[in-house]
């Protein structure tokens, strides 16, 4: 298994917007999709019950119709975005579907840490740019993940924080285990120093 994902240094992309607040992992990804150990396919399921019907026919209230998904990278969500669960099915969904960051005014600690460990980048911002994000869904945005800033181009900057070990592991586009594979060769001159 690859523990290799694409690098992020800097995302442009546009905004999707779901305004609610408590967002949890159970309406990212309903629990009967976590079934699966792999990460393929996901997507689908990504809010599958806010944008399909019990019969799988897509719902005229689908937050995600007409919006192109390699156009609509990141996703702006209410308060207390990915609470619940510990579901790592939760970001794994979202990165299949083609989400790469996450903003919102809180962030669950869990969903964060998933997210990091799997290629998503989760950002908190002030409720002012919150709010101005909330209130211009498709706006691009701007994300310089070597400054720790995201911007809104003509309107706003702003910097925000991210666990160093993540940022790292998002900047070389390696997940946690795939950091560790590549200090082996370190690890066995410690072991060597060491024993």
């Amino acid at each position: 298994m690859s523990h290799n994902s694409e690098q992020f240094i800097t995302l442009t992309s546009r905004t999707m917007v779901l305004a609610q607040e408590n967002i949890d992992t159970d309406q990212i990804i309903p629990a009967r999709f976590l079934t699966t150990t792999s990460r393929k396919g996901l997507g689908r399921a990504a809010f599958y019950d806010w944008r399909y019907d019990e019969a799988g026919m897509a719902r005229n209230s689908d937050p995600f119709a007409g919006k192109d998904p390699d156009e609509h990278q990141i996703l702006v969500g209410g308060s207390n975005f990915g609470c619940g669960s510990s579901r790592e099915h939760a970001p794994w969904a979202l990165a299949d579907f083609g989400f790469r960051a996450v903003v919102s005014t809180k962030i669950a600690d869990i969903f964060k840490s998933n997210a990091l460990k799997n290629g998503i980048l989760p950002i908190e911002v002030s409720a002012e740019t919150h709010a101005d994000l909330i209130a211009s869904p498709g706006t691009e945005l701007i994300i310089d993940l070597e400054r720790l800033e995201i911007s809104r181009p003509g309107k706003w900057k702003q910097s925000f924080e991210i666990d160093p070990f993540g940022r790292r592991c998002l900047l070389d586009g390696v997940d946690p285990l795939g950091f560790l594979q590549s200090c082996e060769d370190d690890i066995v001159k410690f072991e060597a120093r060491n024993t």
